[in-house]
């Protein structure tokens, strides 16, 4: 198998069945998946909605493995724990609450394996704001040629890429512009999350999340530091059309102001 999908996962064994079962349809198959749940005693991988569609990807000829991470200890604890349980060339980092349109696995590893860069995101997409038209958060640049290193730090206009991944953004430019999986445009970003290929030596080799023993139990942007760290190396890219969509539940991280990147001091703008 040439992909492990890696989902952690937190009191949410509904939207997590939901995610699940959108890998059921995927056009690239069979591919592994690993689920870390750290919910006290597994209650999310244990509810029968999870173990339900768990039997179906069995059936499509996908292993399927089921963990406990105990105790919490942050979301980029989750992600490293996650990592070392990846044997695939590609690792697709895949949030619990996240619906994916069936080209999007191979997508994803049709576009990291042209570009041999360290990762390629699917960014989510809120339907919610299907109507919501923000023309000024909607600045993109397309990759002329092939992907390459770029160093992007806080406070210069490349960090800004990311204010085309809120809200339907993405959405809005994908249509203009006439993406489809198979004519697929490649764009620059500060970050992707949610539903994130990365080459798992690439992600190794700049140490993946091993620095959540740096940071407090309370964080966010783990993806964030990991992927300015592969950007630096081996450069990144988003790709449309996403066909990746949000549930738009309420986050099970509440701390949102302690950013992995800013604790880390991973750089500023001079």
């Amino acid at each position: 198998m040439i992909v492990d999908v890696l989902i952690p996962t937190y009191a949410r064994p509904t939207a997590l069945a939901v995610t699940m079962t959108g890998l059921c349809g995927q056009t690239l198959r069979p591919f592994r998946v690993v689920v870390s749940d750290q919910t006290g005693g597994g209650g999310a991988i244990r509810s029968a909605e999870v173990t339900a569609v768990a039997r179906v990807l069995e059936t499509h000829g996908c292993d399927v493995e089921l963990l406990e991470n105990l105790p919490r200890r942050g979301i980029a604890q989750q992600r490293q724990f996650l990592l070392d349980q990846a044997r695939a060339p590609y690792a697709l980092c895949l949030d619990d609450d996240v619906i994916l349109e069936p080209y999007v696995i191979e997508l994803l590893v049709d576009v990291i394996r042209r570009e041999r860069c360290g990762f390629v995101g699917a960014s989510v997409i809120g339907l919610s704001y299907a109507q919501d038209v923000r023309p000024e958060q909607q600045n993109f640049e397309l990759w002329d040629g092939p992907v390459q290193p770029e160093i992007v730090l806080p406070g210069t206009p490349e960090w800004d890429r990311v204010k085309l991944h809120s809200a339907a953004n993405l959405y809005h430019v994908q249509q203009r512009l006439g993406a489809t999986p198979d004519r697929p445009l490649r764009y620059k970003v500060a970050w992707t999350s949610a539903c994130v290929l990365y080459d798992t030596e690439k992600l190794r080799a700049v140490g993946g999340f091993s620095f959540w023993r740096r940071l407090p139990a309370e964080h966010c942007g783990e993806d964030v530091l990991a992927q300015l760290e592969l950007m630096k190396v081996h450069g990144g890219c988003g790709v449309m059309p996403s066909g990746a969509y949000h549930q738009e539940l309420p986050t099970t991280i509440p701390r949102r102001d302690v950013g992995a990147e800013r604790v880390l001091g991973w750089g500023t703008a001079s």
